[in-house]
């Protein structure tokens, strides 16, 4: 009985099935780094169906390295606005700037140089010279711990570092870029949270996991508890109905944005008007309230149909739909 290569099996099966991507390409590492090391910064802490429509939005506004780096930032943070941690907007725009002043607008080819660059870590290294340059790295996301887990039947807690080297052991060495979006596929298609298609995956057969019936116990991921926090948050307008906002000066995930004054409180007012929020660490319920404040000494009258040209986290965009 011939006995059946997984890395060989899951090509076979991605050739047929495999997503078709805007920064993917089928067959060998994708056309344009620059495509490549966008896409992976969106699509940390973001779905690929969000980061389709803002993907295609950002390359016909930032076509190119220098297009981004010249941009003003205020509006490469409205480009990004709805896809929240802003964080990676503000490092991508600086990232740009350096790319242009030390790397001639190219992408660098190498891992260690890649680590040099502001906003790229070690998974964003991996994955741009895997998808741009068809090199062997081992990208291990969400999907790849679990179906690895899943293959392996590991019912302890598990990790990006406890799954890396199992991992390691089934990346193809001549199909990099390949292979690893073929794990992402098999894990976001198949091989999914709740449910999986058993019978459909290619590895049917070789997988522990499946062979005990223990698939949906797998992975044993430990999380966090989310802290709760609360706040006000208040709605003023002047005589002319325009709304008082102010650009967030503070440093933090937020920095840059716009928002409505607000501070954070012990005690939430009764049958108030409230938006609610899931951040990585926390969730913060706002509660609107009208009147004056003292805490926004800086702020701006801006009437609501200019909110458009002002980027507002998805917090404070929730904020606006309730007014």
């Amino acid at each position: 009985m011939t006995k059946i290569n997984p890395t060989q099996a899951l090509l076979k099966w991605y050739y047929k099935n495999g997503r078709r991507l805007p920064w993917r390409t089928i067959g060998s590492a994708h056309k344009s780094p620059y495509e490549v090391w966008i896409s992976e910064i969106m699509l940390q802490q973001t779905t690929v169906a969000t980061v389709l429509n803002y993907f295609q939005k950002w390359m016909e506004r930032f076509p190119t390295v220098q297009a981004l780096a010249t941009a003003d930032i205020q509006d490469v943070l409205l480009t990004w606005q709805g896809m929240g941690y802003y964080t990676r907007a503000r490092k991508i725009h600086e990232c740009a700037k350096v790319l242009m002043d030390q790397y001639q607008g190219q992408i660098p080819t190498t891992r260690d140089e890649l680590l040099k660059l502001p906003g790229i870590g070690p998974y964003s290294a991996s994955s741009i010279c895997c998808f741009a340059f068809n090199r062997p790295e081992t990208v291990v996301d969400g999907n790849v711990i679990r179906v690895i887990a899943r293959f392996y039947g590991i019912i302890q807690e598990v990790n990006a570092s406890t799954i890396y080297p199992l991992a390691q052991k089934l990346t193809s060495l001549k199909h990099g870029a390949d292979y690893a979006s073929a794990i992402m596929d098999l894990g976001a298609m198949l091989c999914t949270p709740t449910n999986p298609k058993c019978n459909e995956c290619p590895w049917h057969g070789l997988c522990i996991a499946a062979q005990k019936k223990i698939q949906n116990q797998i992975p044993k991921i430990k999380k966090l508890e989310k802290k709760e926090k609360a706040g006000l948050v208040y709605i003023i307008r002047d005589s002319q109905g325009r709304y008082l906002i102010r650009k967030r000066t503070e440093k933090g995930l937020l920095h840059g944005l716009w928002e409505f004054p607000w501070q954070e409180v012990t005690t939430a007012p009764i049958d108030a008007s409230k938006v609610v929020h899931v951040f990585t660490h926390f969730k913060l319920t706002l509660y609107l309230t009208s009147g004056k404040t003292n805490i926004c000494p800086d702020g701006i009258w801006v009437d609501k149909k200019d909110f458009k040209n002002y980027p507002f986290s998805k917090l404070m965009q929730k904020v606006v739909a309730k007014l």
